[in-house]
């Protein structure tokens, strides 16, 4: 919960290729003051079967900027390996190429004490789009 002196960040991840939440993907939340300053790890979290994030760390005082990073290429393993099972030419098979074309996704964005920040991440395989929720 954001405060007058901070700032709070909340996300979610909907995989539009499955038209489902996706699960089970690590996040990392770092922040610093300004952006010479170097990031501060704070934790992480990992996605519940609601593809949220309940509680990722709490923002230090005099945060400017925040740094997402989702852990996006073993969620994308295991939902190919399950789409294999239930569809003989599932993408992951027919090509033999790579199942994901982004391993990771690092979003970076300015904050500002008193305000929360919801980043919905909007995923499928080969491409994601992020916004500022509410």
């Amino acid at each position: 919960m954001s405060t007058d002196t901070t700032a709070s960040v909340s996300t979610h991840i909907l995989d539009t290729s499955a038209g489902r939440p996706a699960a089970g993907v690590a996040v990392a939340l770092a922040a610093r003051p300004g952006r010479e300053a170097a990031w501060q790890p704070l934790g992480g979290s990992a996605t519940d079967a609601d593809g949220r994030c309940r509680d990722l760390p709490a923002l230090p005082e005099g945060t400017t900027q925040v740094r997402l990073d989702f852990a996006v290429e073993a969620y994308f393993d295991t939902s190919a390996k399950k789409q294999a099972e239930a569809e003989q030419d599932a993408p992951a098979n027919r090509d033999g190429g790579a199942g994901v074309f982004f391993p990771e996704v690092t979003v970076t964005f300015a904050v500002v004490p008193g305000e929360h920040y919801h980043v919905p991440l909007l995923l499928n395989p080969f491409g994601y789009s992020v916004y500022r929720g509410s």
